[in-house]
């Protein structure tokens, strides 16, 4: 959730032919992240050789998920597993990606699921064949329709109200909460959550979040038209820091703040420019989402014990607790 779009595309059907025969991400080679997971881990498990596809709807270019590939990077290479990323945020080509990951016969899957109703009947396809799927990031409130054994991440209901109880702590009025790709369950859930715990006026502006100087112009616009907003509520790390140049273009006296971080948005808590963030240990999503399978294969474990998801989040960072987080930012794993 959190996009800024740095690459094209490419269709599931050009990217499921190179993915698996290579054993690599949509964007870089698997031997490659195979070596920089094992860099971040300490031993290794002994047991035989698997194979895990995880398949997001990120973006191309987007931090976030970067976040997100060396937690399961990490914990691939503790548990003996070839890792195979794959990603493209057109749930169509999501789908292809996991049917393609069922045809090569992996070991385990874990997904996103950002717009769930495209995944059904693939998820139904994996299970039939054997294959445990595993749900993480998005899609808190689908896994179990989905058929899905466990699931990694925040609610982001419960994260969306605790966001707007928190501005009604601070004080403010008229919020602006910037959703960067229309229909994503966990975006809309957030600004839903967001007008449940907010007592002041909320209003969603739809950006396209793969077009940062379009997200740059359209906040600009909104804040400029709407002086009343006092309040600037974005929904990834890379749309904040675009909307702290919306803020100083438009004039706006409004506060900001937002969903998710990384380094560069860790930093603009410590300036002041973002007065907190609420991070969902996207590392430890992907971590778990990818640890679950071997100890799902190698003892039969499941956590939450297969009918509640384990939450990563909500955790607010502000001024006074981001220090504790900032050298884990600056190593790239918060």
């Amino acid at each position: 959730m959190r996009r800024n779009h740095r690459a094209a595309v490419f269709t599931a059907t050009v990217l499921a032919g190179t993915l698996f025969a290579a054993g690599c991400s949509s964007s870089s080679g698997g031997k490659k992240s195979e070596e920089g997971g094992a860099n971040a881990s300490a031993g290794k498990a002994t047991t035989a050789r698997m194979t895990v596809a995880m398949v997001t709807h990120a973006s191309p270019g987007d931090t976030f998920w970067d976040l997100v590939r060396k937690g399961a990077q990490a914990a691939a290479a503790k548990d003996n597993i070839k890792l195979v990323y794959s990603s493209d945020p057109s749930a169509g080509n999501q789908a292809n990606l996991v049917q393609n990951a069922i045809d090569q016969k992996v070991d385990g899957i874990a997904l996103t699921a950002a717009k769930p109703d495209a995944l059904k009947d693939v998820v139904a396809k994996a299970t039939a064949a054997g294959i445990p799927v595993v749900g993480f990031n998005s899609g808190v409130s689908d896994w179990k329709k989905l058929g899905m054994l466990e699931y990694f991440g925040q609610d982001e209901s419960i994260a969306g109200q605790a966001f707007g109880q928190r501005l009604n702590k601070l004080g403010a009025k008229h919020a602006l909460c910037v959703i960067q790709e229309q229909g994503q369950v966990a975006l809309e859930a957030r600004c839903a959550g967001l007008k449940k715990g907010f007592s002041g006026k909320t209003d969603v502006l739809y950006v396209n979040g793969t077009d940062m100087p379009s997200v740059k112009s359209t906040i600009t616009a909104k804040l400029t038209q709407d002086s009343s907003i006092d309040q600037v509520v974005t929904l990834g790390a890379p749309i904040a820091l675009t909307a702290i140049q919306s803020l100083s273009d438009s004039g706006s006296k409004a506060k900001l703040a937002t969903f998710d971080l990384n380094k560069d948005l860790v930093k603009a808590v410590q300036d002041g420019k973002v007065e907190f963030a609420v991070d969902q240990q996207p590392y430890l999503q992907g971590y778990l989402a990818v640890d679950s399978l071997w100890l799902y294969k190698n003892n039969g474990n499941f956590s939450g014990g297969g009918t509640a998801p384990v939450l990563t989040g909500p955790a607010f960072i502000d001024k006074t607790n981001v220090a504790s987080v900032a050298k884990f930012a600056a190593n790239g794993t918060r």
